[in-house]
């Protein structure tokens, strides 16, 4: 009887901490699937205020990093994860980085290195997350599987497909001697490629500037295409009905610096801050953001365009 009664108290025991785990990894699913659904990024794209959200960010990022630690197999929570690593390294931390003046070289340097290893943090977590639908995905291109695996995939997949090819470029072109990350200029490529078939309209138009960004930066040795980066400039001007700052600041800078078109840069930049960012409050932080950047761009012109006056210089460049 005693034995029956221990060996009925383990089966409880055992029981109740089976139920008990079952139950952990059940609120751990309920809450990455709450945090990673259809508009949970909002909270941070509908603020109005940069310092806030860039304040707020790395602790998000931490907390996500925890819960994807505690249940490694959630799709949803590698794309999260890895997305807000690239999000904050681009808005962050190179972004202030590059407009930093040439007096605090080393500042700037720092922050652009450690950029480039958040870009790379999170080009990691994507790619993992993408391993556990599509096992072999992150040696794919080495091994010349990757069209088989890109043609497999669905629209679901699009975020994944577009955060992993902007953190490689992104990683890249703050190092551009670095032949490892330069040999995959085409696999990040192909990834966008794959994403515009699956969702030409993803994100307001962000694949567009994306590629109208590849397609003026990137030599046409290694797949760049100016008379491209037109075509996805106008697409996205259509689909975002010219109320993306960034639409019309990656234009400027990509494409009317390299040819010297100071006319049309001013132009661009003009409009980039004449728009309502509370017309969308989806978009409003990402606007805010870029009609700052649009500012600084129109404030040191002279660092770009060698046939403006050296009286508008500021000494401070």
């Amino acid at each position: 009887m005693k034995t029956r009664i221990i060996f009925t108290s383990f089966a409880l025991f055992f029981a109740i901490s089976f139920m008990s785990c079952s139950i952990n990894k059940m609120a751990m699913n309920l809450i990455a699937d709450a945090l990673t659904g259809e508009g949970s990024s909002d909270v941070f794209t509908g603020d109005g205020d940069p310092q806030l959200v860039g304040d707020a960010i790395p602790f998000a990022i931490k907390m996500y990093e925890a819960l994807l630690d505690q249940n490694p197999d959630h799709y949803g929570l590698s794309n999260t994860t890895g997305s807000m690593f690239v999000m904050y390294a681009n808005a962050f931390v190179q972004g202030p980085a590059e407009m930093l003046p040439t007096t605090k070289y080393q500042e700037k340097q720092e922050a652009i290195n450690r950029a480039r290893n958040l870009y790379l943090r999170g080009l990691t977590i994507l790619y993992n997350g993408l391993d556990l639908k599509y096992p072999g995905f992150s040696s794919s291109f080495k091994d010349g599987r990757l069209p088989e695996i890109l043609a497999k995939m669905k629209k679901r997949d699009v975020p994944a497909l577009y955060w992993s090819a902007a953190a490689g470029l992104s990683a890249f072109s703050l190092n551009p001697f670095d032949l490892d990350l330069g040999m995959r200029i085409v696999e990040f490529h192909s990834l966008v490629e794959r994403a515009y078939e699956l969702d030409p309209d993803f994100n307001y138009g962000a694949l567009d500037e994306f590629l109208l960004l590849f397609h003026a930066s990137i030599p046409s040795g290694m797949g760049g295409d100016i008379t491209k980066a037109e075509t996805y400039f106008q697409r996205a001007l259509e689909k975002t009905s010219g109320n993306s700052a960034g639409t019309y600041v990656a234009y400027a800078q990509s494409v009317c610096i390299p040819a010297q078109n100071y006319n049309l840069f001013k132009e661009l930049l003009e409009k980039a801050l004449a728009i309502d960012v509370n017309k969308n409050p989806s978009t409003r932080l990402v606007n805010i953001i870029s009609q700052k950047k649009a500012r600084f761009l129109l404030d040191s012109a002279s660092r770009f365009f060698f046939a403006l006056d050296d009286d508008d210089w500021d000494d401070n460049w």
